[in-house]
């Protein structure tokens, strides 16, 4: 048994607040968005964890995500649901474009093969803790399929809503893993504007990116990881697949939290927000210096997972780029679909079109020398890229004939 999930977990949880105004919330109640209708963000006595738990005790833990739980928001130990979420690994880009310090973070590698394991295990556990019986939610496709499986684990209701065009193997894995899934004739935020009015009506309990404050606290663990795989110093850049822009955010509040803890120092990473060039709306208002991004119209792109029109967190997101000397960067689906078939045919690595976003982002940096080729840089895979179509292989050998084995 995992003692990370068995082990008492102390109480470090003050309250919420108000990612625009600073109003504080009490922890211990159901919220979605705060009165000024932004993200509430879950704030902890820091100087209590960094009592309470050292580095050393930390690196002797098993290296789950649930490794990190005074820094996690769940107060209740039978309250944490888990599907096995393992520390992903860092693998280092050769022959398709890194030469040697480039690692992809492979987040393929989490339950129901996303990233979206990180925020919906933690929003889930909260929701369960918090005595929600009943979620909806708009999804491209991910996101939907980790609801589904971890809230079908707690017997909580989950109605999902995506696009028409939602990718069929997750319309499927949503259905199978318990959910009640609806193809919309519209985008991911026509999906969303759904599943408010029912929230209003009292039907369900809106898990809209950003609408609950507890995704951002799983998806934070992608930093925190990175911080102690790296030896506590942080990378010189990170390129990040953007849509709701979730874990960017969450990053940005974990290099907070570990600098107040003293585990790390004041360097953090340029933050790189990649989109697709179809659907760019942070990259728009980045360029325009706006801190809020109006919606892009008529969005279409083969990264179906970063196709948002419109993010409830933009200001978030370009606070954390432009405060880290970073960019919001958009990449055409050209250069995506050339990424994925070269990370695949030079470094053997599946990644998904959202991954290859960023590999594609990384390239055009070096080309315009935002980035350094000896710089370190991180790379996020945000789902395995079998979940994605493929070129077709059609050869067939027949056993019976002559083989021409120089043909082979």
């Amino acid at each position: 048994m995992n003692p990370n999930l068995t082990t008492d977990r102390p109480t470090f949880v003050t309250h919420l607040e108000c990612s625009l105004t600073g109003e504080r919330y009490d922890a211990d109640r159901l919220h979605g968005l705060s009165r000024a209708g932004r993200p509430l963000l879950v704030r902890y006595d820091l100087d209590a964890i960094g009592a309470a738990l050292s580095r050393a005790a930390l690196e002797g833990r098993p290296t789950d995500l649930w490794r990190w739980r005074e820094l996690l928001p769940v107060r209740r130990t039978e309250n944490v649901v888990s599907l096995g979420e393992i520390e992903t690994p860092l693998i280092p880009l050769l022959a398709s474009g890194g030469g040697g310090n480039v690692w992809v973070k492979d987040e393929g590698r989490l339950p129901t093969g996303s990233f979206k394991a990180r925020g919906l295990v933690m929003a889930v556990a909260m929701a369960k803790e918090l005595g929600v019986t009943r979620i909806a939610m708009p999804t491209n496709g991910n996101a939907g399929a980790a609801l589904a499986a971890y809230a079908t684990r707690v017997g909580i209701e989950t109605i999902v809503f995506c696009p028409e065009d939602t990718p069929e193997v997750n319309v499927r894995e949503i259905a199978m893993q318990g959910a009640r899934v609806w193809r919309v004739n519209g985008l991911i935020d026509d999906c969303g504007a759904i599943v408010g009015k029912g929230a209003a009506e009292g039907r369900w309990f809106d898990f809209s990116t950003l609408k609950e404050p507890y995704r951002i606290e799983g998806k934070k663990t992608m930093g925190l990881e990175l911080a102690a795989q790296l030896g506590w110093e942080l990378p010189d850049a990170i390129f990040y697949p953007t849509g709701g822009g979730t874990g960017l955010i969450g990053m940005w509040k974990a290099f907070a939290e570990l600098e107040a803890m003293g585990w790390i120092g004041a360097k953090r990473p340029r933050m790189y927000a990649v989109q697709a060039s179809g659907c760019a709306p942070i990259v728009r208002a980045f360029e325009a210096g706006v801190e809020h991004a109006e919606r892009w119209e008529d969005a279409a792109t083969v990264a179906a997972g970063i196709r948002v029109p419109k993010a409830v967190g933009d200001f978030l997101i370009l606070r954390a780029v432009r405060e880290s000397g970073g960019k919001a960067v958009g990449v055409g689906d050209p250069a995506i679909l050339k990424a994925v078939d070269e990370a695949a045919r030079r470094d053997g690595l599946l990644l998904c079109p959202e991954g290859g976003a960023t590999l594609a982002a990384y390239r055009e940096a070096l080309k315009t020398g935002e980035v350094d080729a000896d710089e370190r840089v991180v790379l996020f895979n945000c789902a395995t890229g079998l979940k994605y179509p493929m070129p077709e292989a059609p050869r067939t050998l027949d056993r019976h004939a002559a083989i021409d084995f120089d043909l082979l």
